[in-house]
């Protein structure tokens, strides 16, 4: 019988061995439930094969030749991935909508003997509990935003949070993004769909009767966009600023952009739409940095003439409530660690 779940955290505490996605490698890309493994009961042309023979031929047609593919598939994935398991295996198997695919997966897998099952509603389901949860559903949690200017190392000092038993969200991270116009990492970002499964998965995880350490960001983290419950949060939530002198962050960030430095080319291409906020003749200064290759100057003048003062603006804007102030005279490792010292100390006396 398929299996019915209420919401994430029943879902996520689904009790089976392996949970199988057999959408196709497109779909599975764009969002998936965590965890899961792909094994398509169509690949990604076969299932475009088959729409199209469902639209302009018929719908028997359709899941005749459909049928035969997904037999041969999935007789592929038991004699490859699934060969080693034994008769205790039990699998959890989704599809986009608990139909065909899935059910015809699962029965194969039951007549072997696995105790295979279904997801209610497929993928369908799953998407709408994260739906409901970053768009519907009051987030619990109670957050604290580690805000402070460019370069004050806010990313790197939430992960050393962790080591000291404070709860944190990485939205960068989640979001394969440093959040400034440099900040794009390689590979890209995930799509807007599998963000949200894994922040929802992340705050599924969480204690909501504990205090949880959030960077300060914009609503955007370069194209994805912050889902409204936890933007929700995160604009009334109280501040900690993070402060540290110009030299130490543009240290710091000389080490943390290491891979931009490291492609001129690329960094001078991620300048050029400042052009028209900041004016030619101050790009120009930065490409002259860049090209003499001293890239702690370069940060240094990027976060005076540029960064700073749009933070500054956007502070005097906001009615903002601080909790406090850390300092850190250096950003290196030692200065970090004592830096994440004093925010873990700040943070349990709230």
């Amino acid at each position: 019988m398929p299996q019915s779940f209420e919401n994430l955290a029943d879902l996520m505490a689904h009790g089976f061995d392996t949970v199988i996605d057999v959408r196709s490698p497109a779909e599975f890309a764009e969002d998936h439930i965590p965890g899961a493994i792909n094994l398509p009961a169509l690949s990604n042309d076969q299932r475009a094969e088959v729409g199209t023979i469902y639209k302009q031929v018929s719908a028997f047609n359709a899941r005749k030749i459909g049928a035969a593919l997904v037999a041969r598939n999935v007789a592929d994935h038991v004699e490859g991935p699934l060969a080693a398991y034994d008769g205790s295996w039990q699998p959890l198997v989704y599809c986009w909508r608990g139909g065909q695919r899935s059910g015809s997966f699962a029965s194969i897998l039951q007549q072997i003997g696995w105790r295979a099952d279904t997801i209610k509603g497929g993928y369908q389901t799953y998407r709408k509990l994260v739906h409901d949860a970053m768009y519907i559903d009051p987030l619990p949690h109670r957050l604290v935003l580690l805000d402070g200017y460019t370069g004050t190392a806010k990313t790197a000092l939430l992960h050393l949070l962790t080591e000291r038993g404070v709860q944190i969200i990485d939205l960068e991270g989640l979001a394969a993004h440093r959040g400034s116009l440099l900040g794009g990492v390689a590979g890209g970002q995930p799509a807007q769909k599998g963000f949200e499964s894994q922040l929802a998965q992340v705050l599924a995880k969480l204690d909501p009767n504990k205090l949880t350490v959030v960077e300060a960001e914009s609503s955007k983290v370069g194209q994805i966009v912050l889902p409204k419950q936890i933007w929700a949060r995160m604009s009334a939530a109280p501040r900690i600023e993070v402060s540290a002198p110009l030299a130490a962050r543009a240290a710091f960030l000389r080490e943390a952009y290491a891979d931009i430095i490291a492609d001129p080319a690329l960094l001078r291409e991620r300048m050029q739409p400042l052009r028209n906020l900041r004016g030619h003749a101050i790009v120009d200064g930065w490409e002259a940095l860049l090209n003499a290759g001293d890239f702690t100057a370069l940060a240094t003048a990027m976060m005076d003439q540029h960064y700073d003062a749009a933070y500054a603006r956007s502070r005097k804007a906001s009615d903002r409530t601080w909790l406090g102030e850390v300092h850190a005279e250096t950003l290196d490792a030692a200065g970090r660690a004592r830096a994440a010292d004093d925010l873990a100390k700040l943070i349990a006396t709230l």
